[in-house]
Protein backbone atom coordinates (compact mmCIF):
# COMPACT_ATOMS: atom_id res chain seq x y z
CA UNK A 1 0.00 0.00 0.00
CA UNK A 2 3.08 2.07 0.62
CA UNK A 3 4.32 2.00 -2.96
CA UNK A 4 0.40 2.93 -3.75
CA UNK A 5 -0.03 6.20 -1.43
CA UNK A 6 3.80 7.05 -2.87
CA UNK A 7 2.70 7.11 -6.25
CA UNK A 8 -0.49 8.91 -6.13
CA UNK A 9 1.96 11.98 -3.98
CA UNK A 10 3.45 13.31 -7.23
CA UNK A 11 0.97 15.58 -9.39
CA UNK A 12 2.58 14.42 -12.60
CA UNK A 13 1.29 10.81 -11.50
CA UNK A 14 -2.07 11.89 -10.78
CA UNK A 15 -2.33 13.44 -14.20
CA UNK A 16 -0.76 10.20 -16.12
CA UNK A 17 -3.52 8.67 -14.43
CA UNK A 18 -6.02 11.09 -15.50
CA UNK A 19 -5.08 10.75 -19.23
CA UNK A 20 -5.11 7.43 -18.89
CA UNK A 21 -8.54 6.96 -17.30
CA UNK A 22 -9.92 7.76 -21.31
CA UNK A 23 -8.09 4.70 -22.68
CA UNK A 24 -4.41 3.06 -23.19
CA UNK A 25 -1.98 5.77 -24.83
CA UNK A 26 1.30 5.26 -26.23
CA UNK A 27 4.09 6.46 -23.87
CA UNK A 28 5.38 9.04 -25.93
CA UNK A 29 1.77 10.71 -26.20
CA UNK A 30 1.11 10.93 -22.13
CA UNK A 31 4.75 12.48 -22.00
CA UNK A 32 3.95 15.02 -24.92
CA UNK A 33 1.54 16.71 -22.23
CA UNK A 34 4.33 17.35 -19.60
CA UNK A 35 7.87 19.39 -19.85
CA UNK A 36 10.34 16.63 -18.18
CA UNK A 37 12.97 15.08 -19.72
CA UNK A 38 12.53 11.39 -20.80
CA UNK A 39 14.46 9.88 -17.95
CA UNK A 40 11.91 11.93 -15.17
CA UNK A 41 8.90 10.22 -17.75
CA UNK A 42 10.36 6.62 -17.56
CA UNK A 43 11.07 7.01 -13.82
CA UNK A 44 7.34 8.43 -13.12
CA UNK A 45 5.84 5.27 -15.13
CA UNK A 46 7.92 2.99 -13.01
CA UNK A 47 6.55 4.17 -9.82
CA UNK A 48 3.22 4.13 -11.42
CA UNK A 49 4.20 0.16 -12.40
CA UNK A 50 5.51 -1.04 -9.21
CA UNK A 51 2.32 0.51 -7.38
CA UNK A 52 0.24 -2.16 -9.95
CA UNK A 53 -1.68 1.32 -11.47
CA UNK A 54 -0.63 1.13 -15.11
CA UNK A 55 0.31 -1.76 -17.02
CA UNK A 56 2.60 -1.62 -19.70
CA UNK A 57 2.46 -3.23 -23.16
CA UNK A 58 5.08 -3.68 -25.66
CA UNK A 59 3.74 -3.06 -29.53
CA UNK A 60 7.20 -3.10 -31.81
CA UNK A 61 9.29 -0.18 -30.26
CA UNK A 62 6.07 1.34 -28.75
CA UNK A 63 5.25 1.07 -24.88
CA UNK A 64 1.52 1.68 -24.41
CA UNK A 65 0.27 2.32 -20.72
CA UNK A 66 -2.98 0.91 -19.48
CA UNK A 67 -4.69 1.95 -16.45
CA UNK A 68 -5.62 -1.07 -14.09
CA UNK A 69 -8.70 -0.22 -12.80
CA UNK A 70 -9.13 -2.51 -10.01
CA UNK A 71 -6.13 -1.46 -7.96
CA UNK A 72 -7.47 2.23 -8.02
CA UNK A 73 -10.82 0.76 -6.88
CA UNK A 74 -9.08 -0.99 -3.92
CA UNK A 75 -7.33 2.13 -3.04
CA UNK A 76 -10.47 4.20 -3.14
CA UNK A 77 -12.19 1.60 -1.31
CA UNK A 78 -9.46 1.36 1.74
CA UNK A 79 -9.24 5.66 1.90
CA UNK A 80 -13.14 5.14 2.18
CA UNK A 81 -13.45 2.40 5.14
CA UNK A 82 -10.86 4.71 7.20
CA UNK A 83 -12.53 7.81 6.83
CA UNK A 84 -15.89 6.05 8.28
CA UNK A 85 -18.14 6.06 4.90
CA UNK A 86 -20.84 3.85 5.08
CA UNK A 87 -19.87 3.82 8.82
CA UNK A 88 -22.88 4.54 10.75
CA UNK A 89 -21.09 4.55 13.98
CA UNK A 90 -21.09 7.99 15.55
CA UNK A 91 -17.50 9.38 15.49
CA UNK A 92 -15.56 10.38 18.69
Amino acid sequence: MNNLYQALSHPVRRKILKLLNAGALPAGEIAGHFDVSKPTMSGHFNVLKDAGLIQAERDGTTIRYRLNVSVLEEAAAAILELMGAGDATPKG
